[in-house]
């Protein structure tokens, strides 16, 4: 199971994410680095571990406000090895384009950016289908989307995120139930879970279910992965894990 770390960026700094409450999001304080910096945060993120790919939510582009593309290219150039995973509000063909061409990692198709399936469905019969990730949004028991997003299944693409938003930056475990549910129908399609996960204990029940990853940002700048942690989970052995 791949653990991927996430970071939020708004107004070019990483802001410490907290139940998809966004204009309450401040500041990153982290173990792992000095400030909010993007780039000195991520440079601790990857001497915690040799993470294969990051989780960026451009918040600025999610909310129409900007962008932090600058961030983005630093952050590539420094660590050009590193897949990053971008949601950047993504809801036009255009600007999909745009970010595939630089080559720089994956796109990720937030649903709570789309009015209807049409994108989704552009994306998954292009080149480029492959580099598509669609994220399932949830807040509270509602979906936040079209519902069509998640009613045609035939659309999806072969990586799914289950994000809670609730859960994020919560402390209160991964939304198993969500999971389940996605899984009965998801037709074997990859899920990665977004939203709660505290420790390595919570990390070997999604291993378990067959989660195919996970998205995760507090535990690891709180201290509570650590590299011992990180290292069992890249090997699978969750054995005595509390």
């Amino acid at each position: 199971m791949q653990v991927i770390p996430v970071i939020d960026l708004s107004g070019g700094r990483v802001v410490h994410a907290r139940r998809g409450q966004r204009e309450l999001y401040q500041p990153l304080r982290s173990n792992l680095c000095v400030g909010s910096e993007p780039l000195a945060v991520v440079e601790g993120l990857m001497r915690l571990h040799p993470f294969e790919a990051l989780y960026v939510a451009d918040l600025d582009a999610i909310q129409g406000k900007g962008d932090n593309r600058s961030a983005l290219r630093a952050i590539g150039s420094a660590f050009p090895g590193l897949s990053i995973w971008l949601d950047a509000g993504f809801a036009g063909e255009a600007a999909c384009r745009d970010w595939l061409a630089t080559g720089c990692g994956q796109l990720v198709l937030g649903s709570e950016a789309q009015a209807d399936t049409d994108l989704l469905h552009q994306l998954t019969r292009s080149a480029d289908a492959d580099r598509v990730i669609l994220s399932l949004d949830f807040r509270g028991d509602g979906f936040v989307g079209p519902p069509a997003l998640l009613q045609r299944v035939e659309l999806w693409p072969r990586r799914l995120i289950a994000m809670t938003l609730a859960r994020v930056g919560s402390g209160e475990g991964p939304d198993l139930d969500r999971l389940l549910s996605l899984q009965a129908v998801a037709r074997g399609r990859k899920i990665h879970a977004a939203g709660g996960v505290r420790h390595l204990s919570d990390l070997g029940r999604l291993a378990a279910m067959g989660v195919a990853g996970v998205l995760v940002a507090s535990a690891l700048h709180d201290g509570s992965l650590g590299p011992a942690e990180l290292e069992r989970a890249r090997a699978g052995s969750f054995e005595g894990a509390s």
